[in-house]
């Protein structure tokens, strides 16, 4: 499991279990510290600029676009929004489609009574989220049965 250092670290430091990281990692990069999307999202965990220039003034860091790729700075700042997002909405399935589509798509959705049943998201409306929500949870369904 590469990365394994920054995963451990930054899951426990952040309270997020290690398969949930390694999951969104494997689901959004494969693990390719130079990745790009097509959206100019960026490393390992896929952070578009704004989020990883917000997320690192959150925790003190300088936000240099540089580190942006850096595994160790990437995998923090993801690991933190992670964390972030799974306080307010404490449902993983519902973080990583906060982690896809952004937060202000799931709170208009557990808004919506036709995407939510008493404050649980149950219809995701975007397909691509939909999907990636899958991914994430089968792939730390399997890391979580490889760690044990």
């Amino acid at each position: 499991m590469k990365y394994g250092e920054y995963v451990t670290y930054y899951a426990d430091l952040y309270g997020v279990p290690e398969e949930v990281v390694y999951a969104v990692i494997r689901t959004e990069s494969r693990f390719d510290p130079k990745a790009v999307s097509r959206a100019g999202a960026r490393g390992l965990m896929q952070l578009m600029p704004m989020t990883y220039q917000a997320v690192a003034e959150e925790i003190g860091r300088v936000p240099d676009e540089a580190l942006a790729f850096d595994p160790g700075m990437n995998i923090q700042c993801g690991v933190y929004l992670l964390s972030r997002l799974y306080e307010k909405y404490r449902v993983w399935d519902t973080v990583y489609a906060a982690y896809n589509a952004g937060e202000t798509a799931v709170d208009r959705w557990l808004a919506d009574p036709k995407c939510s049943e008493k404050g649980r998201l149950i219809v995701v409306p975007y397909g691509e989220t939909r999907e990636y929500v899958k991914r994430v949870r089968h792939a730390a369904e399997i890391y979580q049965k490889r760690m044990r």
